[in-house]
């Protein structure tokens, strides 16, 4: 009679357990709607411009879904290079719609996604000491002027266009190139030349750096994408991305940097 009473009670101690087990599970089924960051993770491209913004963003999303994402940050050439070459990734955020092109050709671009305006302005050194006003005053050969290079980024391709169509690009004297809008406003603070056309959020609020008040460069508005890739290999961690991107979160923290956002 003992034994039995003893088994009986093991008995019922196991089945507690595995009941106690189940709705575990079914707990967490409930709450996690995003698996663990060992099992996800994502590979993202993005323009080096925009790496102060865009980390912000990472980082935020990382804390809150436990998805790990590996950033590469580098000028719109070298990215399309890589992802032609090694045909892996899952998303590029690229300065321009124009970066996709290449791409698009090649069947590398699932969608888009349309995050924010890049705004180009003409920066020059606090107080204006050369007297800048507009893109004409730029071919005054005293003025030292710096751009980005007009073949890997899409703020020097910009810059030319609006230089040219201006009539003045041939007659400017260019200090230098730079492969990233950083560069260019690094330039400035260092006093090596007295004006740049760079992205807004890459030159408000830096000391030592002034914005013109000019309509010269209104026409030249860029959108920046957030594109899917052909070869992403982590469907649910992308889609997951996208649809963060997408949220007001995310839109706050690119506001914060100075950017514009794109509302459709």
């Amino acid at each position: 009679m003992k034994k039995i009473l003893v088994y009986g009670c093991i008995l019922m101690a196991m089945l507690f357990m595995f009941a106690g087990c189940g709705n575990q599970t079914e707990q967490m089924k409930d709450t996690n709607t995003v698996p663990a960051a060992e099992e996800q993770s994502l590979f993202v491209y993005c323009g080096a411009g925009m790496k102060t913004a865009a980390q912000q963003v990472i980082d935020t999303f990382e804390a809150k879904t436990g998805i790990t994402v590996e950033v590469t940050y580098a000028n719109a050439a070298n990215i399309i290079s890589q992802i032609t070459a090694a045909k892996e990734g899952d998303v590029f955020i690229a300065g321009d719609m124009g970066e996709l092109a290449k791409l698009e050709e090649q069947g590398f671009i699932a969608d888009t996604v349309k995050l924010v305006k890049h705004i180009p302005v003409l920066a020059v050194q606090t107080g204006n000491p050369k007297k800048i006003t507009g893109l004409r005053d730029l071919a005054n050969q005293d003025i030292k002027v710096v751009l980005g290079d007009n073949q890997a980024t899409p703020i020097g391709k910009l810059s030319d266009k609006a230089l040219r169509e201006m009539g003045v690009l041939d007659s400017l004297n260019i200090a230098a190139r730079t492969t990233t809008a950083s560069e260019i406003t690094t330039a400035l603070t260092l006093g090596q030349c007295d004006a740049a056309i760079n992205w807004k959020e890459s030159t408000a609020g830096i000391e030592g750096v002034e914005i013109v008040e000019t309509t010269d460069l209104d026409k030249y508005v860029k959108k920046v994408p957030a594109a899917s890739l052909t070869c992403s290999v982590n469907e649910e961690a992308r889609l997951v991305f996208i649809e963060f991107l997408k949220t007001d979160e995310a839109k706050t923290i690119w506001q914060n940097n100075g950017y514009e956002i794109i509302e459709e």
